[in-house]
């Protein structure tokens, strides 16, 4: 855990920190506003972690296809 600190600081690295609340931290606000992440009715060490990745698993596609989606072209 030190060792991961203090390779936190370097300056090659602070760029990617940056970019965390972008990428990584919305991830995981987008499930739990928009996709019931927030509370759960399962109970178990299975069946929560099966709740996390069919729900990560709906995502994706949705990223891909906001990804590969080009607006209309204004001529």
């Amino acid at each position: 855990m030190e060792e991961a600190d203090h390779l936190r600081h370097h300056e090659e690295v602070k760029p990617i920190y940056v970019k965390r609340k972008e990428t990584i931290e919305r991830v995981f606000a987008d499930a739990k506003e928009k996709h019931g992440m927030r509370w759960t009715t399962l109970r178990g060490l299975k069946k929560l972690p099966m709740q996390a990745m069919l729900t990560f698993a709906a995502m994706n596609p949705k990223k891909m296809a906001n990804w590969t989606w080009q607006g209309p072209k204004m001529v």
